[in-house]
């Protein structure tokens, strides 16, 4: 195999398993992701380890880009409630696109549930980076409990996330009330 194909298998790979997973669940066969992104099954062994260790990496491939697409910009001289709200402002968008199927790594971490999985450890980082968001915003601005603020503010994130998935529910309307009313409650001005 030349180095030049690995880059590109590699990434057919990484491609095909985000596309696939998403859309019909992280237990596709790796016959599909292989048909999917044009590379042998013994391809894809030499480039990883497991269909785990692939979906693990296709997700941490990602997850800059989902939380760059969801936070605010570090330096933008807002108040900690408003860059809560463009959080949730964010994935209210997102979710309005025909193709949303939930929070990807929510859906991984309640499809594969194994704690040890290592597509779930990365969703698990991922889930964490964003509470810790919250957390740090909550004690910027004053909350008076920000770990509870920043659990309660991941549980609506994740709860309107899945019910936008299964097309159970709009977060229009419904979703900035919720969190502007936690942060009332958290005395977040």
């Amino acid at each position: 195999m030349t180095t030049e194909a690995m880059p590109g298998s590699r990434e057919r790979l990484l491609g095909a398993a985000a596309t696939l997973t998403y859309r019909d669940g992280v237990n596709i066969g790796v016959d599909a992701l292989c048909k999917a992104a044009g590379v042998s099954k013994r391809s894809m062994y030499k480039l990883f380890e497991s269909k785990g260790d692939l979906l693990a990496a296709s997700l941490e491939e990602r997850a800059s880009a989902y939380m760059a697409a969801l936070l605010p910009e570090a330096d933008d001289n807002r108040s900690p409630r408003e860059r809560i709200l463009h959080v949730f402002e964010r994935a209210e968008a997102q979710a309005g696109t025909p193709d949303f199927q939930g929070c990807r790594y929510l859906v991984v971490q309640i499809e594969l549930k194994d704690p040890c999985h290592p597509a779930v450890r990365v969703a698990h980082r991922v889930k964490d980076n964003l509470t810790a968001f919250f957390r740090a915003e909550a004690e910027q601005g004053g909350a008076s409990g920000p770990d509870l603020l920043a659990r309660q503010l991941i549980l609506v994130f994740d709860g309107a996330s899945a019910r936008a998935g299964i097309k159970a529910d709009t977060r229009a309307g419904l979703i900035a009330p919720t969190v502007a009313a936690l942060l009332d409650a958290a005395n977040i001005r």
